[in-house]
């Protein structure tokens, strides 16, 4: 769901928002480093880019940072979920209860 939708909608619980978020937040990070990556250190006579070429690489780049990042094989969403959670439940503790 797009982050957008995801902040208005009122259905979906606080808990699986924090989740989704740190989810795309490590999705992005995850593009970012493989972009880096997959840049060339030395231009090639053989190979030219093309434009083509550029928007199919960016689409496999994006849907391998979306795949790594929903299989939760890099940890970085559910640690930062977890720190988001705490963060949250010390910021607003339940009612009835005095922060100690």
């Amino acid at each position: 769901m797009p982050i957008e939708r995801l902040a208005g909608s009122a259905n979906v619980p606080e808990a699986d928002k924090l989740a989704e978020v740190s989810r795309q937040f490590e999705a992005v990070l995850l593009r970012q480093i493989l972009s880096d990556a997959q840049k060339k250190v030395f231009a090639s006579a053989t190979n030219p880019d093309s434009v083509a070429s550029g928007v199919y690489q960016d689409m496999v780049t994006d849907q391998l940072a979306e795949h790594i990042s929903r299989s939760g094989a890099l940890g970085l969403a559910s640690t930062l979920n977890k720190q988001l959670q705490h963060e949250v439940k010390t910021a607003h503790p339940p009612k009835g209860n005095p922060k100690v």
